[in-house]
């Protein structure tokens, strides 16, 4: 009787219930802790999830640009194989250049000569006369006209380009293989950067600039947007000897990778940690 009495009087104390309440408190207060620590860690792996799903798509998307943007050196480089295999008629003769100057029945008149620093030549009965900027046409239809003047009558004159050294093109910026390249004949934009190797994967296509000296040394800027060129809306420039093609950087594409490298970096360490 005695047990069961204080047992009764245990159950019924005081400090027994709060002590409980206590416990069940703390129990509570646990169960919350744990469930918004689940509720935070699900949180961070839906977050990481979506970072690691940006950065696949934002690389993948890059790749896609990239491979936009090679296309007009591949479309280039099938329509242009050799530069010095292109056709003469439209080259303009320049310093250096090495020509061969045959007057028919008039072997005196005939020789090989060099065009001075200065883009002019000297020749028997004519003299000195400004060859620098003419096709080789329109030198043989000068060199007649000088001849008809005073010394012979309806002279057949032919001039053969045998060394092409005075016609190069600068391509700078953002291409694969920037430099200054030899041409001869009508090379075109397109044409120019296909010998630098194509645009670099960050260039941008809509803005490309031609550095031109033009008359009384003074320098033209054209600006050429290479996207409808590709696509056949516009007419593919020729280009003129001297000329420095710059192609822009793309800073959108160049932001594009770097938000892409930043985002794995962080998909890495949440991974990590």
């Amino acid at each position: 009787m005695m047990k069961l009495l204080i047992r009764y009087i245990l159950s019924k104390s005081p400090f027994v219930l709060s002590s409980s309440k206590h416990e069940w408190g703390l129990g509570l207060r646990q169960a919350q802790a744990e469930r918004q620590s689940d509720l935070a860690r699900a949180a961070s792996m839906d977050v990481l999830a979506v970072l690691m799903l940006a950065a696949v798509a934002l690389p993948a998307a890059a790749v896609a640009a990239d491979n936009e943007a090679a296309v007009p050196a591949a479309a280039a480089t099938a329509g242009f194989n050799n530069p010095l295999a292109l056709t003469i008629d439209d080259y303009h003769i320049g310093p250096s250049d090495l020509l061969e100057i045959t007057v028919f029945q008039v072997p005196e008149l005939s020789r090989a000569v060099r065009v001075n620093a200065r883009g002019a030549l000297t020749l028997p009965l004519i003299g000195q006369i400004q060859a620098g900027g003419l096709t080789g046409q329109q030198l043989e239809t000068l060199i007649a006209q000088k001849l008809q003047e005073t010394y012979l009558q309806d002279p057949q004159v032919s001039v053969f380009i045998k060394e092409f050294v005075s016609q190069r093109v600068t391509v700078s910026g953002s291409v694969n293989r920037a430099g200054v390249f030899p041409i001869s004949g009508r090379t075109t934009l397109m044409q120019a950067i296909a010998m630098a190797g194509g645009l670099e994967k960050f260039a941008d296509e809509n803005d490309i600039k031609v550095f031109r000296e033009g008359q009384n040394g003074v320098r033209e800027v054209l600006n050429y947007d290479l996207e409808p060129i590709r696509k056949g809306e516009a007419e593919d420039p020729p280009l003129h000897t001297s000329d420095v093609v710059v192609v822009a950087r793309s800073d959108g594409r160049y932001a594009w990778r770097n938000a892409a490298e930043f985002l794995r970096d962080i998909s890495v360490f949440g991974m990590l940690f």
